[in-house]
């Protein structure tokens, strides 16, 4: 999605979201038009970092620690497997860069 449609979808979270509130100085106040119009820049901007970056996470957590992989790596080299190899596939074909 491009930053323009994220941010209609951020606004009709925001607007379906109504009423906010801010505390200030241990009072409650409803969002004023630039608080929400900054709510907006902010999640949509949040979104469009999760759709661009969001496969580095969710990659690193996919991976699994550096030693598991290195054992993943030892015993390929003793069985002659590819496991290691297979599993990296995996983890990139899962979570795809965005193009």
């Amino acid at each position: 999605m491009t930053l323009e449609e994220l941010t209609v979808e951020a606004t009709a979270e925001i607007e379906a979201a109504k009423p906010l509130y801010k505390q200030v100085n241990n009072e409650r106040l409803e969002f004023t038009d630039a608080d929400y119009a900054q709510a907006i820049t902010d999640l949509a901007n949040s979104k469009w970092d999760t759709q661009q970056f969001g496969y580095i996470q969710a990659r690193q957590e996919a991976y699994g620690s550096v030693q598991d992989q290195l054992d993943m790596q030892y015993w390929d080299g003793v069985n002659g497997t590819t496991i290691w190899a297979d599993h990296i596939a995996q983890v990139k074909s899962d979570n795809p860069k965005p193009s």
